[in-house]
């Protein structure tokens, strides 16, 4: 796996991966942000999302459960001081589906958090303390 940083004036940077696609980054407004991008510690959350998303959905199909609609919310504490790295951080799922049982979204969520999403294993091994709660919502 590659990634390719490139300056872009100021504090905006293009993230580009090896098949191309492009990601704009930037900093705070007092750094000189011009709000062009995310700021990279957002990214760092967003692909935490994506990575637990896309356990609990394909563990919820394989499970053959009447999923429609998955989303993920995600709240995050930051230290204080620099480097100001995270300390907590707040997944909930909102899994929408009638007759989905409770039982295996939790039994899911267990699985991308103590065994397959990489992102999640990281952070906590360096200290995070991350949280998962969900909600189940019937399609109405």
């Amino acid at each position: 796996m590659q990634v390719n940083i490139e300056w872009a004036g100021n504090v905006h940077f293009k993230a580009e991966n090896s098949a191309g696609h492009q990601v704009p980054m930037d900093g705070p407004e007092e750094a000189g942000g011009e709000n062009l991008g995310s700021r990279p510690m957002e990214l760092i959350l967003m692909g935490l999302g994506g990575c637990t998303a896309y356990d609990v959905v394909d563990i919820l199909q394989k499970s053959r459960q009447p999923l429609v609609n998955l989303s993920v919310s995600i709240n995050a504490q930051r230290a204080e001081a620099i480097p100001a790295v995270f300390e907590k951080i707040t997944i909930h799922f909102t899994v929408v589906g009638a007759g989905v049982d409770p039982g295996r979204v939790q039994r899911a969520i267990d699985l991308t958090a103590e065994k397959y999403c990489s992102a999640s294993i990281m952070l906590e091994k360096g200290g995070v303390e991350i949280t998962h709660t969900f909600e189940i919502v019937a399609e109405g």
